[in-house]
């Protein structure tokens, strides 16, 4: 049985399933407003990881990723271009899943689009305000935070030890929000010279979502109350994710079961990095450079929840021992197969299982490999494989 660490408990526990055999799963995806980088690409390989590996187990997985393609990044970056904003998102979104392809991760058995879901959104806001749990301002429609009674639980602070605001996704200085930590639900739209910024219609005024109501609608309506597991950078746990949690609490509606957190890629000192090694800025520059398998090989031998040092030495190491493993395969192919070692397979299984221990996982597949290239060197019985 699969046991991870659980952000919200700050404890691994058993990922316990609302249904036998299956397994759905909440990843929040990109805001497409630029090219996908090196941190975009830890967020997708370590839950493709974490993915086909489950399938592996025989788990049906539903897995739900949304494009977040409406935000104020993509907003200012139209501005700033003199360009429409669907232009921009259009051809960031393709730049997106041609990386993703470029890697090998999986598509996402669904992937909503936030200006799919508008009318939802708004429809959800209604509720809030319904109930008092959000209030209109002359700015936008925010979250009353102090109308949930556990708001922070994976920020792990009380309400009154929080920073105001969320982020610079936040409507700043908003003079009429009732706590600091109040969060922009809906953003009343400001005529521009151009008047081209997205939106829609609502009861309170035009205007546009916010980013944290983008996700609890999408992944609610696709994967109902109470699905397993809830997925994401350690960026997003707070304010994104506790600001999800909290508009589905408001409603009454039981969210995600299980909050999984990933670390940051960082460079050789220690500092987060989102673009560059080297020659490599984006996830498409390293296609260009290097073997799209090396990257995945760098983190399987990093735990997810460890930060990854990303430099030089370490992709030209997995290169090497990519290298090393296809001379394998093509030695192995020449030599009669057996069954393979059950001891081996549960030693995989159970590393797997704890907490997703890729590095001890990993490590077990190179020592098997190099067992079996004594064997075949000796030309005699290597377990799995019959010289």
């Amino acid at each position: 049985m699969l046991n991870l660490y659980d952000t919200a408990t700050r404890s691994v526990r058993e990922l316990a399933l609302r249904e036998p055999g299956k397994v759905s799963i909440y990843l929040c995806g990109p805001t497409v407003y630029g090219p996908a980088h090196l941190g975009h690409g830890r967020a997708t390989l370590s839950y493709d990881i974490l993915r086909r590996f489950l399938e592996w187990s025989g788990l049906e997985v539903r897995l739900v990723s949304n494009i977040t393609d409406i935000e104020d990044k993509i907003i200012e970056r139209a501005r700033r271009e003199d360009r429409p904003w669907k232009d921009i998102t259009t051809k960031c979104e393709s730049m997106w899943f041609k990386a993703m392809d470029g890697i090998n991760v999986q598509r996402p058995t669904d992937v909503p689009r936030a200006t799919e879901y508008v009318d939802e959104m708004v429809e959800m806001i209604g509720q809030l305000i319904d109930n008092d749990s959000a209030y209109v301002t002359d700015d936008g429609v925010y979250m009353d935070v102090e109308s949930v009674d556990d708001y922070g639980a994976l920020a792990f602070q009380t309400l009154d030890d929080m920073r105001a605001g969320g982020g610079d996704r936040e409507v700043v200085g908003a003079a009429q929000k009732r706590h600091p930590s109040d969060f922009v639900l809906w953003k009343f739209k400001v005529d521009e010279p151009t008047d081209r910024d997205p939106a829609w219609p609502s009861p309170w005024g035009a205007g546009r979502p916010g980013w944290h109501s983008e996700c609890v609608v999408m992944s609610l309506d696709l994967l109902g109350e109470g699905f397993d597991l809830h997925c994401g950078g350690q960026d997003l746990r707070f304010p994104h994710h506790e600001n999800e949690r909290a508009q589905a609490v408001a409603l009454g509606k039981t969210f995600a079961n299980h909050w999984m957190h990933h670390e940051f890629v960082v460079d050789g000192e220690g500092e987060k990095m989102s673009k560059s090694i080297g020659n490599v800025s984006n996830l498409l520059d390293l296609l260009d450079h290097y073997d799209q398998r090396a990257y995945r090989l760098v983190l399987l031998q990093s735990h997810y929840r460890s930060p990854v040092k990303l430099g030089q030495a370490n992709v030209d190491q997995a290169v090497a021992s990519l290298a090393g493993l296809d001379a394998f395969a093509s030695r192995a192919a020449k030599v009669a197969a057996a069954a393979p070692d059950p001891g081996i397979i549960d030693a995989f299984r159970s590393a797997m299982n704890d907490d997703l221990d890729t590095p001890k996982a990993t490590s077990l597949v190179f020592d098997t490999v190099r067992a079996a290239n004594a064997a075949i060197d000796a030309d005699r019985d290597a377990g799995p494989l019959v010289a």
